[in-house]
């Protein structure tokens, strides 16, 4: 009897397709997302319904777009650790694209970011209508953070020379690193701090008071593409078409970034 029931069951599954077959045993395809902080709030706005209607997996892997830190995008290219999909600043992209740890070929533009100014939640908010009233909040603030990405580095490099300010404001400014301007905010550590707006927007226990005046404004374009050694090339470019169209675009306003469709 179990031979016959072993022989009947054999025979069963020769008739069935080998599709069907490998669809009951394969696994979903997984996709490992490198985000640099600016996109991390509009990707994980959209990933769950992209997982809902593909059934394509995806684990996302907060790292910034530069820098020396270990668990930078850049760096983790360059020692192969697995990814499919990097999502960073346009300039960073250009580098791994140049390193040859990206597809130039599957480059999508996602969208523009813009810094802004915060304070601590409950904290009056300071007037930075006018680029006199800017300037003069800075002069005034006890303390001032901001990042050591992009944002960060122009402040510190180029603002605070352009308002004259860099020997006044240099005591009581401080870079932050390996975590959210917001978070030091939250704690009271500083009074004002600077980061993108979507990365701000990330933040509890802080208010965002706007962006920074147009005349000393920098905008930092986010791309994406698909890691050299990604697995599964043909969903990455899928997952970038996707989170670079209409369908995800409010996503991205929502989340600070302006869209690069509408």
């Amino acid at each position: 009897m179990k031979n016959l029931l072993s022989w009947l069951l054999g025979g069963a599954l020769s008739f069935l397709p080998l599709s069907f077959l490998h669809a009951a045993t394969a696994k979903p395809v997984q996709l490992i997302v490198l985000a640099s902080s600016a996109t991390m709030g509009a990707f994980q706005a959209l990933s769950a319904d992209y997982e809902k209607r593909t059934g394509v997996r995806l684990v996302a892997e907060l790292a910034p777009s530069a820098g020396s830190a270990p668990h930078t995008i850049p760096n983790r290219m360059a020692r192969q650790e697995p990814a499919d999909v990097v999502l960073l600043t346009r300039q960073s992209l250009d580098r791994l694209i140049k390193d040859g740890h990206a597809d130039a070929d599957s480059r999508v533009e996602l969208g523009k970011a813009f810094i802004a100014l915060a304070v601590p939640q409950g904290a009056p908010k300071p007037d930075i209508s006018t680029l006199e009233s800017f300037r003069q909040t800075l002069i005034e603030a006890p303390s001032i953070a901001y990042s050591d990405s992009s944002s960060g580095l122009y402040v510190s490099r180029v603002l605070f020379n352009q308002l004259h300010l860099t020997e006044r404001l240099q005591d009581k400014s401080r870079m932050v690193s390996d975590e959210p301007v917001g978070a030091v905010l939250a704690r009271g550590e500083a009074q004002v701090g600077f980061q993108q707006l979507s990365e701000l927007k990330q933040s509890d226990g802080i208010q965002i008071v706007g962006l920074i005046p147009d005349q000393v404004q920098q905008m930092t374009l986010y791309c994406g593409a698909v890691a050299s050694r990604s697995a599964h090339p043909v969903d990455a470019k899928a997952l970038l078409d996707y989170l670079a169209s209409s369908d995800a675009a409010a996503a991205l306003r929502n989340s600070g970034l302006e869209p690069m469709v509408r």
